[in-house]
């Protein structure tokens, strides 16, 4: 039998905990074993050692990485203020990380990790869980084989609670952006506008974002993207604007029918066949997407909590072993997170902006 890769957690027990199940995902493959776990906060750290049955416990990652040596190291917290730190840690004595998503706060920090990740061939793998779903590879196909005809438009929305405008786009349209760029690829240019109350943000509107983002503004949020193929990717978010039924998610529009998927690994995609966008009018049906095609019974199980962590982890091991790219690897972390920052770039700008971004700052700390 092959030896196990030996895991070591990162936590942050008030400022980002565990993130979605990035720690306890290791006790459901016989291919890991967590070997230790460190976190700053003392009771946190005492419930995680329980929780994720090790002995081995630290108030400094640090000394963890340094002493336990393992060979990967999930990154738990939600927060982003530590993710570059917590990354160049493990990265500079050669340790491959899973991390949570969002991958950090300002591209000049995505550059960084992606340089010292580089330096010492570190494998780094985020979870997007989408990117890894296999329904997101049906989609691909769908398109490829013509079902929607030419790609016109992507059209994405955020979940619009409390969160929504800034830390909406920060926080969940990384999900987004990862989709859109999976499906049409990294875009040519934005053009973002930003607002407050309904009127344009100012330096005065600028605020310590939520979750350690940083600099953040605005309550509404629009974002147009110019894709490879002459697409058109939107994006938009509004604060206090859900609805019972959640628009999160990712619209692909063709001349010949629409294919829409949520998020998630086992997330709902529908079809509808109709070049008008139109069921009201044409009659036509929207249609379910399984992993097995239009209209055809779900054979995958839906996996909770950890399903969509268990692709992510085991594709992880497998790009080490093989020595390639995680599906979800930096490179495509990076690209997410410079739509994200492309938005409040093209707003301090007021015109549109060419992706790469020349600015590698948090556009927002320049108004």
């Amino acid at each position: 039998m092959a030896a196990k890769f030996r895991v070591a957690v990162i936590g942050r027990t008030g400022k980002g905990n565990y993130g979605h199940g990035i720690d306890t995902v290791w006790l459901e493959t016989e291919r890991a074993q967590l070997v230790g776990v460190a976190d700053d906060d003392k009771a946190g750290l005492a419930e995680a050692a329980k929780r994720l049955k090790v002995d081995q416990a630290f108030s400094d990652y640090r000394l963890m990485l340094d002493k336990l040596k393992p060979d990967i190291a999930a990154i738990c917290p939600r927060w982003l203020d530590q993710h570059r730190d917590m990354v160049l840690a493990a990265a500079e004595r050669g340790i491959h990380v899973y991390m949570e998503k969002p991958f950090c706060r300002t591209l000049a920090e995505a550059d960084e990790m992606v340089t010292a990740c580089e330096r010492t061939h570190v494998k780094l793998a985020i979870a997007h869980q989408t990117r890894y779903s296999p329904k997101l590879s049906i989609v691909k196909e769908l398109i490829a084989a013509g079902k929607i005809g030419k790609v016109l438009e992507f059209r994405a929305r955020g979940k619009e609670d409390a969160r929504g405008g800034g830390e909406d786009l920060w926080v969940l349209g990384t999900h987004l952006m990862d989709v859109i760029r999976a499906i049409g690829g990294h875009p040519a240019w934005c053009f973002g506008h930003v607002t407050r109350d309904g009127r344009p943000i100012t330096k005065s509107d600028v605020v310590e974002g939520a979750e350690g983002i940083g600099p953040l503004a605005g309550d509404g949020v629009t974002a147009v993207y110019g894709m490879p193929d002459g697409a058109t990717a939107y994006f938009a978010s509004r604060k206090a604007m859900a609805g019972k039924g959640s628009r999160f998610g990712v619209q692909i529009l063709g001349s010949a029918g629409i294919l829409e998927i949520l998020t998630g690994h086992l997330p709902s995609v529908k079809y509808l066949g109709d070049p008008a966008w139109s069921p009201g009018r044409s009659g036509v049906a929207w249609q379910d997407v399984s992993t097995q095609g239009i209209g055809q019974p779900e054979t995958m199980k839906d996996g909770g909590l950890h399903g969509g962590n268990l692709l992510a982890v085991n594709d992880l091991m497998d790009a080490i072993e093989k020595q390639r790219q995680p599906i979800g690897n930096m490179y495509e972390a990076r690209g997410a997170t410079e739509m994200i920052v492309a938005v409040f770039e093209s707003h301090r700008q007021a015109r549109p902006v060419p992706l790469p971004l020349e600015n590698r700052k948090n556009p927002l700390t320049m108004l």
